[in-house]
């Protein structure tokens, strides 16, 4: 008796942990009006890929962010010296300014709400929203 409520104990310190420690937003995201796709890992990296209605269309851009679990925001930074190699790479297809206006609308800081299978970031200082869909 007594050891099976040691592994019950541990089952639920186990869940409860995990529960708390990970990360919402981890995974596969889609914007809802189709204008880029959002991957974000763990380590506070995301990859932006964008669609062919943007200016920077196909272009994959990695970008870092910070989220803050208690205030549940997230504030998406842009790599300037990032946006300078993918325009170097993209042999004058693309410029860095316009991959900088493709992007200008998610680097900030947005309130965030994970509502089963659907992201609401809200843009914080004019309540703009974008709605992601997870992949």
């Amino acid at each position: 008796m007594t050891v099976s409520s040691v592994l019950i104990i541990v089952g639920v310190i186990l869940l409860l942990m995990k529960l708390f420690t990970t990360n919402p937003l981890e995974g596969e995201w889609a914007d809802e009006d189709g204008s880029f796709d959002m991957s974000i890992s763990k380590d506070g990296t995301m990859v932006f890929s964008l669609s062919d209605a943007e200016e920077a269309a196909g272009m994959n851009v990695a970008m870092k962010y910070t989220l803050n679990k208690d205030e549940k925001t997230i504030t998406i930074m842009a790599d300037e010296s990032g946006f300078q190699k993918l325009a170097e790479q993209s042999q004058g297809q693309y410029t860095e300014e316009e991959i900088r206006n493709a992007l200008k609308s998610v680097v900030t800081t947005f309130d965030y709400s994970v509502d089963q299978e659907y992201l609401t970031l809200t843009e914080r200082e004019y309540g703009e929203q974008l709605v992601l869909v997870r992949e």
